[in-house]
């Protein structure tokens, strides 16, 4: 009849109407019906942003932090990033997007030294108890031993 649209193998989706045409549909229902489960967090580097370390590149890349599968998959008109994370948060909270940001620094397309900078000046604006607790569940090594090194120092 029409009215499915195919996302990817096994996967469809009944488009709404609007006055402009069918609508395409939300990333978390997406993610949702692909990895048929619930315990997930989507979100784009960009959102990095919101925590004022100075980074300010704009991504065209949506992460999904899940614990089944791993790597890039085209999903309708949209590519999603998979990634295998042994925990992370049922929603996006300011000093997770610091850690994760502390994390993937390699990754990002921003100046490493002036983030870096701009990350120890700001840890003052931070209720350091969550902070430190968000280090503790999703900091790598790395993360882990710097935060350490910033506030011992």
């Amino acid at each position: 009849m029409g009215k499915l649209q195919k996302l990817a193998q096994g996967l469809y989706h009944a488009p709404k109407q609007s006055n402009f045409g069918p609508l395409p549909p939300a990333d978390d229902q997406v993610v949702k019906g692909f990895l048929r489960d619930k315990e997930f967090l989507v979100f784009s580097p960009s959102s990095y942003n919101a925590v004022g370390l100075g980074t300010t590149q704009l991504y065209n890349q949506t992460l999904v932090y899940n614990h089944k599968r791993h790597g890039v998959f085209r999903l309708g008109n949209r590519q999603f990033d998979f990634r295998v994370k042994l925990r992370f948060p049922k929603k996006l909270t300011r000093e997770f997007l610091y850690v994760d940001l502390l994390n993937n620094l390699e990754e990002l397309a921003e100046d490493r030294d002036v983030v870096l900078s701009q990350a120890r000046s700001k840890l003052p604006s931070f209720d350091l108890d969550r902070l430190q607790e968000a280090v503790e569940n999703y900091g790598n090594m790395s993360t882990r031993k710097r935060f350490r090194e910033w506030i011992d120092g």
